[in-house]
C-alpha cells in the first residue's frame, strides 16, 4: 500500500483539477485545491502539504515566483505540471525549488507514481532518535531521558526534534517559529523564549542543553 500524504492541487484549468483531485482522494490521500495562487496560500497558512503539484500559469501570478517566496518557510515537495515545456521553462523550475517537472499532455499514472515515490521518501521518518540517554520516538512524539517520558507538548517536542536533527547549529526564533508554528513571527518571541525555557528544564540530566546567542538564535549541544 502507498504512502498517505497531504496533497495541495493548484491548477486553474477546473477539468484537470478535478480528475487529478479524484485520482489523489481514491487512492487515500488529502487532497486540497486552489486555481489561483491566493488560495493556495490560503491553504498554507494552515496547513503544510507532504506535495504540491503545481501549475506555471495562473490568473494571479506564476507558479515560479510562488515558489521562491514559498521556500522561504516551507519544505514541501514541489512538483511542477504544465504546458511550459521548452528547457529554459524547466530550468527556470528546478533553480526556483522545485523538486519535479511533468509537461502536458501528461500520463496519470506517471503522475501518480511520482507522487508516491515522493510521500515514500519524506514521509518515513527514523523511527527513533537516540542521542546518548535522549531519546526521541518519532512515530509517537515522545521523548525519553534514561527511559522516563519527558511529557512535552507537541510544539515541544517539534522544536526538541528540529534540535536534535540540526544538533551544533544555531537557529534563529524566527526560523523556528516559522517551522514550528507555521506561520510569521511578525515580533512575538515569546512561544519560542517560553517553549525553549521549558525544554531546558525538561532536559536536565540528558547531557543536552540548549544555549541562546543574543540576535542569533539558539544552538542545541552537549553540555
Amino acid at each position: 500500500m502507498s504512502e498517505k500524504g497531504i496533497i495541495l492541487l493548484v491548477e486553474d484549468n477546473l477539468k484537470i483539477l478535478e480528475a487529478n483531485r479524484r485520482i489523489f482522494e481514491d487512492d487515500g490521500h488529502t487532497v486540497l485545491t486552489a486555481d489561483t495562487l491566493q488560495k493556495a496560500w490560503n491553504h498554507l497558512k494552515t496547513i503544510e502539504p507532504d506535495v504540491i503539484v503545481l501549475d506555471v500559469v495562473l490568473p494571479d501570478g506564476n507558479g515560479f515566483d510562488f515558489i521562491m517566496e514559498l521556500r522561504e518557510s516551507c519544505d514541501a515537495t514541489v512538483l511542477f505540471l504544465t504546458a511550459k515545456d521548452e528547457r529554459t521553462d524547466k530550468l527556470r523550475g528546478f533553480r526556483a525549488g522545485g523538486n519535479d517537472y511533468i509537461t502536458k499532455p501528461y500520463d496519470i499514472d506517471e503522475l501518480r507514481e511520482r507522487v508516491i515515490n515522493f510521500l515514500r521518501l519524506t514521509r518515513r521518518p527514523p523511527p527513533r532518535l537516540k542521542l546518548g540517554v535522549l531519546e526521541l520516538d518519532v512515530a509517537a512524539s515522545m521523548a525519553f531521558v534514561n527511559g522516563g517520558d519527558l511529557s512535552l507538548s507537541p510544539k515541544e517536542f517539534a522544536l526538541l526534534r528540529m534540535f536534535a536533527q540540526n544538533e551544533g547549529t544555531t537557529m534563529s526564533a524566527e526560523y523556528l517559529y516559522e517551522k514550528i508554528w507555521k506561520a510569521p513571527m511578525v515580533e512575538d518571541t515569546q512561544a519560542v523564549r517560553a517553549s525553549v525555557s521549558r525544554l531546558r528544564t525538561k532536559l536536565a540530566g540528558s547531557g543536552y542543553t540548549i544555549t541562546s546567542q543574543r540576535n542569533e538564535g539558539y544552538c542545541f549541544k552537549k553540555e
